[in-house]
């Protein structure tokens, strides 16, 4: 009889069971899966002070003998402003150079050209494609160039600064926070100037100088 009892009580405390288990389901709260967040996609700025190191290559636009060319490595400093895609600046740089020629008459004469240094001061525009800047460029452009010549074992030497403008274009790409590469062509044009007029008056003029340029440089963005 006590285990007859024994087994209807477990029965009905089962069904009891059953019976109550989707009303405390319907009590739970609904538990919500939500997405993890989209990972950020950083934009590039542009805007700012920026300085840098630049070297390349230069050769006289001209097909006449005793081209002046050479290399030239020296230093950058400047500003970006940002609106949208659009990017505008201001640049100047200066180099020490090596760009020079040297024409020779062995035993009588020898007479060598060389711009020691030069440098520019530019506008700059362009379009900004997240960490890619393409842009245009132009302005001021200068250059320290020498002329000296040795004639029958006497030797004379002049320096004269050279104004001029310069214009070209580039492409700059940010490779990692706050450092930027950038390749850039441009064409420089300088003034005549008159040497030794002293000696020889008038002097003798060099004519425009134009140069064909190529420079790469590597930025640091504060």
């Amino acid at each position: 009889m006590r285990n007859i009892m024994k087994k209807i009580l477990l029965i009905s405390t089962g069904l009891i069971a059953l019976g109550m288990a989707p009303a405390i389901a319907a009590d739970l709260p609904a538990r919500s899966y939500t997405k993890a967040p989209a990972a950020a996609f950083a934009i590039n700025n542009w805007s700012g002070f920026y300085i840098g190191a630049m070297g390349g290559y230069a050769q006289e636009n001209t097909s006449g003998v005793g081209a002046l060319s050479g290399g030239f490595a020296g230093g950058t400093l400047g500003y970006n402003w940002q609106t949208g895609n659009l990017v505008f600046g201001l640049e100047a740089d200066a180099a020490w150079s090596d760009v020079g020629a040297t024409a020779t008459i062995p035993g009588l004469v020898s007479v060598s050209d060389k711009i020691r240094d030069m440098g520019t001061v530019r506008g700059r525009i362009g379009y900004a494609f997240d960490s890619v800047l393409i842009y245009g460029t132009g302005g001021y452009a200068w250059a320290d160039n020498r002329i000296s010549a040795t004639l029958l074992g006497v030797s004379i030497s002049e320096s004269r600064f050279h104004s001029g403008w310069t214009a070209g274009a580039g492409v700059e790409v940010m490779f990692a926070p706050k450092w930027s590469v950038k390749a850039e062509y441009l064409y420089r044009s300088f003034e005549s100037q008159n040497y030794f007029a002293a000696l020889i008056p008038p002097g003798i003029a060099t004519g425009h100088i134009n140069l064909n340029s190529v420079q790469v440089g590597v930025n640091y963005h504060f």
